[in-house]
């Protein structure tokens, strides 16, 4: 599990590498991460925006912006959390996948929230030590 606070919004993130969707032979690699977004200070806010660098194991960068996440822009008032899962692909059979979300409280105040680097590992893969 990987976690960040920023700005009393606590990011944390759970991958899991998904075997059945995936075809090694083919350089198909899918991995599932699980989001909760907590709201542990004191204004309502909304996710507006998000924005993630996805990084393969030869360092090809992806980068995946838009509204929301999962067609929705969550508003959480203090200490209310959204929860979702989504999916990423690769051509490799590891990763990293960091970035951010756009954030607005009720007052317009706009402002950024890391979202923790994590490692989307499979069992294809050797370890590294970095």
């Amino acid at each position: 599990m990987y976690e960040k606070t920023t700005q009393d919004i606590r990011i944390t993130v759970r991958p899991f590498f998904l075997e059945e969707q995936s075809a090694p032979e083919r350089n198909h690699f899918v991995w599932a991460y699980r989001v909760n977004i907590q709201n542990k200070g004191q204004e309502t806010v909304q996710l507006v925006n998000r924005h993630w660098r996805i990084t393969d194991k030869y360092g090809r960068l992806q980068e995946v912006k838009g509204p929301g996440v999962v067609g929705e822009q969550p508003v959480l008032k203090p200490g209310e959390s959204f929860d979702y899962t989504s999916g990423c692909p690769l051509e490799t059979p590891s990763g990293i996948m960091m970035g951010r979300y756009e954030m607005t409280t009720t007052a317009g105040r706009q402002f950024s929230v890391e979202i923790p680097a994590f490692s989307l590992d499979s069992p294809h893969d050797r370890a590294a030590i970095n």
